[in-house]
């Protein structure tokens, strides 16, 4: 999600000519841009990054089922 938010923000200093972001070229954008793509739809489901998060609610959830099982066994 940084890598998104930079490409917007870079996006938007570079069309309204902000300081020396008017003169850096598009195609530095374009490749960081290229490089978010790549990140997004090869690498990280290569490395299981996007599936980890589902994980780890997954197992909160299991962890909490089984607390409050334990809790209603005792009253």
């Amino acid at each position: 999600m940084p890598l998104i938010l930079l490409i917007v923000a870079l996006v938007g200093l570079r069309y309204f000519e902000v300081w020396r972001f008017a003169q850096l070229s598009w195609w530095w954008i374009v490749g960081l841009m290229v490089f978010a793509f790549i990140w997004f739809e090869f690498l990280e489901p290569m490395l299981g990054l996007d599936k980890r998060k589902a994980h780890n609610v997954d197992e909160q959830r299991r962890k909490d089922r089984v607390k409050q099982s334990f809790d209603k066994k005792k009253k």
